[in-house]
């Protein structure tokens, strides 16, 4: 008995569309925040937007974590 289960990803499209969407989300979000804090010393304004859109983007990402773990493979 495996400590680790094998995740081999699921055949079904709809879910497999969701989970790239949900990493798309969080990395793009922490990407944008990172950006934000170069950008925070020259254009304040842009950045606020950068830190508000990257912020909701990881929340959201996170939100659809908590979704996907209720839903039910069904082939």
């Amino acid at each position: 008995m495996a400590f680790f289960k094998k995740y081999n990803g699921t055949t079904n499209a709809r879910l497999v569309r969701l989970e790239r969407l949900i990493w798309v989300l969080i990395y793009g979000g922490l990407l944008s925040v990172v950006l934000a804090m170069f950008v925070e010393k020259t254009q304040a304004q842009d950045a606020g937007a950068l830190y508000t859109g990257g912020a909701l983007a990881v929340l959201a990402g996170a939100i659809l974590i908590y979704v996907r773990s209720r839903m039910r493979e069904e082939n």
